[in-house]
């Protein structure tokens, strides 16, 4: 690897221009210690004032404003085809960097060649929460953020190997992205948002590729920010936030990550847990949700 500081790094957020997130998010990338950085936003906020006003007040970033939502996945899909930087960070647009964070989260990817990808510690705005420290395939395969929800009290301050890394503040190296990319994407378009990070997180360990987690690299995050109401921030069973939707997306993105990824013999393993977390899940939506089923099933019959 050459000297850390003539690594180019490029970063890519996706904006909905929720209140005033993106704003703190730039300031906190302009105060890294670390210099060599390019920065691309992509705006799906159909606000043209805003995208005024983006450029207005950042003129040395790169902004492409989209005519209509992409979504999470192919708005990055779309910012690291134009970025140029060996390593690419994707961030939503509200979270908010320790100045050391690029620094410190450089240093797990000299861990070994095959680190392609690099989590720093997640926490949220109160700075005492454990938003993330790295992301799991649970027991009923789903994502899962090690820690979330809970207090800080340093049980997770040593640096190690991890599954995959939150979608929130993720690091890859582009080497690992451009060798699994499919169909000339590396984010697959069809999850939208919900569970892109863990599929493409679980595709890079099927090709060897590991993730490694750096405690030292801190970042805060307004946990649904950008789709929650205010009164659902940062509060647990999120699917109680979401619009209808977003609720029939994250259901189907569950199951598309686990057609795409898992093995056969995998799947037969956890199956108990599997039907447990459905049961949960579906009963959920049944008695409180129902709107959801004809969206889930409408989507379905567009989708084959």
């Amino acid at each position: 690897m050459k000297s850390s500081s003539d690594i180019l790094i490029s970063i890519i957020i996706v904006t909905s221009g929720s209140k005033n997130y993106l704003w703190r998010c730039i300031d906190s990338i302009k105060a890294q210690s670390y210099p060599n950085l390019e920065i691309i936003v992509i705006d799906n906020s159909l606000n043209s004032e805003l995208s005024i006003k983006i450029r207005e007040s950042f003129p040395f970033l790169s902004l492409y404003s989209n005519l209509e939502n992409l979504y999470y996945g192919v708005s990055l899909n779309k910012g690291i085809k134009v970025s140029h930087g060996e390593f690419v960070l994707c961030l939503n647009d509200d979270v908010v960097l320790n100045q050391d964070f690029i620094r410190q989260s450089l240093k797990g990817f000299l861990i070994k060649d095959n680190v392609g990808m690099v989590s720093g510690k997640i926490l949220r705005m109160d700075g005492l929460t454990l938003d993330s420290t790295g992301l799991f395939l649970s027991l009923w395969y789903t994502a899962k953020e090690r820690g979330y929800g809970r207090i800080d009290t340093g049980k997770f301050e040593k640096p190690g190997f991890i599954f995959g890394v939150s979608g929130a503040a993720a690091f890859y190296r582009r080497k690992m992205l451009e060798e699994i990319e499919q169909g000339g994407n590396y984010f697959d378009p069809d999850f939208r948002m919900f569970y892109e990070d863990l599929d493409i997180s679980w595709r890079a360990s099927k090709c060897g590729w590991k993730a490694y987690y750096i405690p030292a690299a801190k970042v805060f995050h307004a946990r649904g920010g950008s789709l929650r109401p205010e009164s659902g921030l940062d509060k647990p069973i999120a699917r109680k936030y979401l619009n209808d939707e977003m609720h029939s997306d994250l259901i189907k993105n569950r199951y598309l990550a686990i057609l795409k990824n898992a093995t056969i013999f995998g799947f037969f393993m956890h199956i108990i847990p599997i039907i447990l977390y459905d049961f949960c899940a579906w009963g959920y939506v049944l008695f409180f949700r129902r709107k959801v089923v004809s969206i889930f099933l409408r989507n379905l019959k567009c989708r084959f």
